[in-house]
């Protein structure tokens, strides 16, 4: 078994209609052993971004913090808040840095860009643990339910989805594909992203 699927756990984004949502399962598990239904995968960095972290529980910990860190000194140095392309490189850089020993983590990156002209537009990335971007204009997925969401994703998703239907079709694509992997699972989580606010629902799952 990889290390990446240790721990278990899956990540997705989705693009809509001026948002963007984020979604992941609650399971933390010693392979198919469960430990908790309400383990955090996804982390606020801003009010208008979102990071998941999918891959072993440790990592997740040590890389929330470290990139707590490093957006708080953005923000200091640079008196604004970063922007997720930003962020996608500074995620991306602190993954090559440890290249030799890496992260197991394959993190993922949601929120809305501010464009020259002022207004929002949603953002995605994806990298792998060496920090590899992956742009998207669709959705991406990460963890050990990826195949699956990579199925039901591309039967569902359509382009300029609404907040409300973003939300539906990135809840049904994740509990059906969880619902196909021993690894992911009880429960989920989904926060809607656009320019003037986050909604954040949990969803029930099947439990076992």
């Amino acid at each position: 078994m990889s290390i990446m699927q240790y721990n278990g756990g899956s990540v997705i984004a989705m693009v809509g209609k001026d948002c963007v949502a984020i979604a992941s399962d609650l399971r933390l598990g010693v392979q198919s052993l469960s430990i908790a239904t309400n383990f955090q995968k996804i982390f606020p960095v801003t009010d208008r971004l979102y990071l998941g972290l999918p891959g072993l529980a440790s990592d997740v910990a040590t890389l929330h913090e470290r990139f707590r860190l490093l957006t708080n000194m953005y923000t200091i140095k640079e008196e604004r808040e970063i922007e997720p392309e930003t962020f996608a490189q500074l995620v991306s850089s602190t993954l090559y840095e440890k290249r030799f020993g890496p992260y197991f983590i394959e993190p993922v990156v949601a929120g809305m860009q501010k464009t020259p002209s002022g207004g929002y537009k949603p953002f995605i990335a994806a990298t792998d643990l060496i920090g590899c971007l992956n742009f998207a204009k669709d959705f991406v997925v990460a963890g050990t339910a990826s195949e699956k969401l990579f199925g039901v994703a591309e039967g569902l998703w359509e382009p300029d989805l609404e907040a409300e239907d973003l939300f539906e079709t990135i809840s049904q694509t994740l509990l059906n594909a969880v619902d196909r992997d021993a690894f992911s699972g009880w429960g989920a989580v989904v926060h809607v992203i656009t320019k003037d606010k986050v909604v954040t629902r949990k969803l029930k799952g099947r439990m076992d």
